[in-house]
């Protein structure tokens, strides 16, 4: 079955590849142009936005000038209504006519202004004379403006234009007048039309050179998932040792630091795991080995049977507690690992040293009893203490001491097994925690396989806690369990 699991999945790597997007559909469809088209697309609504804005203050602005123009026109006209005749340097008094004629002649009006007089409901005189159509005398906005007999201020619009104006009436005696004041927006829309039209043809050429900047620009932000692409490619089972340089310190960097950390823990997991399948065949092929080869051999002596069986049988025994420490390492990494509960640390210290003194013939000792309660998994913190004293008694002698406490000390509690034994190595304090590991200066092999310390570990970490180791060869080992009194996320 193995062979075909493996041609499965080659054919479905190679099938991912074929179904790989092809260099077209990379460039119209890949980040870059997608970033690339958002841009566009939020610079031409920006620019739609502002030219539109941009024109509707020009008219704002352009209406404030227009009415700002026609009351300057009026107050100089209310001024001069009040003043003398500059050719008989006598008041205008009830020569309405007069007053138009002197202010007409002194005022030039601007481009599309036109004032226009009304001397007792009919037209007078304009500057200019001439006048476009909605202005001419019989134009119905000038009939309606020859009746006010108040100021009247406003705007007309028109199919092409809008006008803005400002009567203001003048009642001397039985002459009734009427001035006129009149602008025409037509020359000023038609600058802001333009102003408009060279704003758009601008920011066009602006944005054709900003987009090609920022596809330019994108290539650059976007080289690290480039590389990031080539490396995954190239990253195989086997070679995992290629690694991406950082650049920069935004999220792309950010990413390539965390992709370089997930290689390096795949690195360490594929590591792992070829050690760990290499001791685990060694420790597996030496019992085969030696069952195989007593098999062989037997004879029909019955005593050699029984000694063969009883052999066999103990090689059987050391098996199966091989694969039950390596089944006991998998569910460490459960959820459901650990049967959490209240447990008080004084009895349990007494019943772990009940349990070690039965191990080996050694000078027991118990040290100290912490007082107080810990949430935990009495069974497997039993486990791990036992372990460790039985790892204990293998590399100590009749006679030596083995201590056993613990106690409470800030949130934490402390559970330690001190022995007077042969000591470890400085070297070997971090590496005898790996699965298979053993003291290269032990002088004593141990019975197991080396994974004992692996599942003390395993367990203090179940618990949110750690395993600290204090040595020194020839003088003993101290290894202390520590684990916080309430685990962070479990309750009971």
């Amino acid at each position: 079955m193995a062979p075909k699991i493996f041609t499965s999945s080659h054919q479905n790597a190679q099938m991912i590849k074929k179904n790989r997007f092809p260099g077209w559909r990379t460039i119209f469809f890949g980040v870059r142009t997608r970033i690339l088209i958002w841009y566009v697309a939020l610079m031409v609504f920006s620019i739609l936005v502002s030219v539109l804005a941009i024109y509707e203050v020009l008219l704002v602005r352009l209406e404030e000038q227009a009415e700002n123009f026609l009351i300057k026109e009026v107050k100089e006209f209310r001024r001069l209504t009040q003043g003398r005749n500059p050719s008989t340097a006598q008041p205008f008094g009830d020569d309405v006519a007069a007053i138009f004629d002197v202010f007409l002649s002194r005022n030039i009006p601007h481009d599309d202004t036109f004032l226009i007089t009304l001397l007792n409901g009919k037209f007078y005189k304009s500057n200019p004379q001439l006048l476009p159509v909605t202005l001419q005398p019989n134009s119905a906005f000038v009939k309606q403006s020859e009746k006010l007999k108040q100021p009247k201020q406003g705007k007309k619009l028109t199919s092409t234009h809008t006008i803005y104006y400002l009567a203001e009436p003048i009642l001397k005696g039985k002459t009734h007048g009427v001035f006129l004041v009149v602008y025409s927006d037509t020359l000023a829309r038609q600058q802001v039309n333009q102003a408009v039209v060279v704003i758009i043809q601008v920011t066009i050429a602006v944005l054709a050179i900003a987009s090609v900047l920022a596809w330019i620009v994108a290539g650059r932000l976007l080289a690290p998932l480039g590389l990031l692409i080539e490396t995954a490619r190239s990253i195989t089972e086997s070679d995992l040792s290629q690694r991406i340089p950082v650049q920069g310190v935004d999220q792309i960097a950010e990413l390539t630091m965390t992709f370089n950390e997930m290689l390096d823990r795949l690195q360490t997991a594929f590591a792992s795991q070829r050690n760990f399948i290499n001791d685990a065949s060694h420790e597996l092929r030496t019992p085969i080995t030696i069952i195989r080869g007593h098999l062989e051999l037997l004879g029909d002596d019955p005593q050699e049977r029984r000694e063969t069986v009883e052999l066999v049988t103990d090689e059987l025994d050391r098996m199966s507690r091989f694969v039950d420490d390596l089944l006991l390492l998998a569910k460490t990494e459960q959820p459901n690992f650990l049967n959490l509960q209240t447990v008080d640390i004084s009895s349990l210290t007494e019943e772990l040293y009940t349990k070690a003194t039965a191990l080996a013939q050694r000078d027991w000792r118990l040290e100290n009893k912490g007082v107080g309660r810990i949430v935990a998994d009495r069974q497997r913190l039993t486990q791990a203490i036992m372990n460790l004293a039985q790892n204990a008694t293998q590399h100590t002698s009749d006679g030596d001491i083995i201590a056993l406490g613990s106690k409470v000390l800030n949130g934490d509690a402390y559970f330690w097994v001190r022995d007077t034994g042969v000591g470890i190595a400085p070297t070997d304090l971090e590496r005898i925690f790996e699965r298979f590991a053993r003291g290269s200066q032990s002088y004593r092999r141990s019975e197991g396989a080396g994974l004992g310390l692996s599942i003390v570990r395993a367990i203090a970490t179940a618990h949110g806690g750690r395993v600290e180791l204090k040595s020194r060869l020839g003088e003993g080992s101290t290894f202390t369990i520590i684990i916080p009194l309430d685990p962070p996320g479990d309750s009971v």
